[in-house]
């Protein structure tokens, strides 16, 4: 067998791992989950770790299971929160832990015939029917008031002047993901709980719920929470999460976050990101170290993790909308651009409205007149002769040169571009 743990130091992947962990996965397959909160119907970037985690887990022959939490998430994890968060109602998660299902099978084998194909698993389905009084009875009598407020989840919340402190309701939760470990571990014979290191007191109070209740032992292992090199959040945007769901992030948007980032970012990313061996990514970062103006790196990254994500067509989608802008795009590559992604290339670039009416256009008139991207007529034909103007990535050498419907992208887009850098769009109602 692979050695898993092996596998995630080298990348980098440990923040806490309970003595013993690593010889009893070494003792042949094992089964351990990774706990999912279905608050949205999408997952983001920053579960990718843990979703990874479960990746390496079955490529080293164990047996993954992704637990969401539909009953913990109609509560809320204090841990590194501020405020307790919004309940859902049981309709909506049930939409989300369906879609939280279908992005997870882009990484993991749920259908195989395998013996360690992954398995979803919904704590509600064995929270609904318990009782309080047989949960208080059975699991809390287990767990002393002193252990819980012990944890250091629990103990900043309490600290914290910006709120009244802490609900009995979110108190609760270490408890309950604890009673989740001794229920996957009766059930379904997981003997590891995975996650991230803010996880770690809900984790252990799992592993001490067994010790107590079975006398029986169980192991704990967390990742690191993933930071950029600036210190700044990682996965988040000024516009917000970069999700995995193409219609909340756009494979354009995604594939242009990772190609972004910065190179010692992008040297410990590629690491935990993809499923690159040792070997290529060593001599991936060293062609990147010759010449790092190239960002062979980033590019890397981003194919990796987009084709793992979204799939090769919409790669190779991004990487042609990328051109548009970078490299040595035509009409033709912007015509096969859709409205969406066309917009998403150029966000924040002078847009001018004009009628359908006004069109066919002598060049001139609708670069000076009907829109303001040249000040005056005169500017105009001095680029234009200086070759200097291009309509929808073509150059235009003729003054004269007429811009009609049959220009159009997406039938109401027209794209101009000044210079090498300054771009406008004409948009035609």
């Amino acid at each position: 067998m692979k050695n898993f743990v092996e596998e995630l130091r080298w990348r980098g992947m440990i923040q806490d791992i309970m003595p013993g962990t690593e010889e009893k996965l070494m003792e042949g397959p094992t089964a351990a989950y990774v706990g999912i909160d279905p608050t949205a119907d999408s997952l983001h970037i920053g579960h990718l770790v843990s979703v990874m985690i479960l990746k390496h887990f079955q490529n080293c022959g164990h047996k993954p299971f992704a637990l969401v939490g539909g009953a913990t998430g109609m509560i809320g994890d204090p841990s590194m929160k501020s405020q307790e968060r919004n309940l859902l109602d049981e309709e909506t998660l049930t939409h989300n832990v369906a879609c939280i299902k279908a992005q997870l099978s882009r990484f993991l084998d749920f259908d195989s015939d395998a013996p360690n194909k992954a398995e979803l698993v919904n704590n509600y389905d064995w929270m609904k029917g318990y009782s309080f009084l047989d949960f208080a009875r059975d699991i809390g009598k287990h767990i002393t008031v002193n252990y819980m407020m012990a944890k250091d989840s629990v103990k900043k919340r309490l600290s914290s002047e910006s709120r009244e402190g802490m609900s009995f309701t979110e108190f609760t939760y270490q408890l309950l993901q604890g009673y989740d470990f001794l229920y996957l571990y009766q059930h379904k014979g997981c003997t590891l709980q995975m996650g991230g290191s803010d996880q770690w007191g809900n984790i252990t109070t799992g592993t001490e719920l067994i010790r107590r209740k079975l006398g029986k032992e169980a192991f704990a292992l967390t990742c690191p929470l993933i930071t950029k090199a600036d210190g700044g959040k990682f996965g988040k945007t000024e516009k917000g999460n970069i999700w995995l769901d193409a219609e909340r992030t756009s494979p354009y948007q995604f594939y242009q976050f990772w190609l972004n980032v910065s190179d010692e970012d992008a040297a410990r990313y590629i690491k935990i990101f993809t499923m690159l061996g040792r070997e290529e990514i060593e001599a991936a970062i060293a062609e990147h170290a010759q010449a790092p103006h190239l960002r062979s790196l980033q590019k890397l990254l981003a194919k990796e993790i987009t084709v793992m994500v979204h799939g090769k067509e919409e790669y190779e989608k991004a990487v042609e909308a990328s051109n548009v802008l970078f490299g040595n795009a035509t009409s033709e590559t912007l015509k096969h651009l859709d409205e969406k992604t066309f917009l998403q290339v150029f966000d924040g670039v002078a847009t001018f409205g004009i009628g359908r009416d006004k069109l066919p256009s002598g060049i001139i008139d609708l670069l000076a007149v009907e829109t303001q991207v040249f000040p005056s007529k005169g500017e105009c034909r001095k680029m234009i002769q200086a070759g200097g103007v291009s309509i929808n990535k073509d150059k235009v050498t003729d003054i004269g040169a007429m811009i009609g419907t049959e220009h159009l992208i997406g039938g109401k887009y027209i794209l101009a571009q000044k210079g090498k850098k300054n771009y406008f769009i004409i948009k035609v109602n």
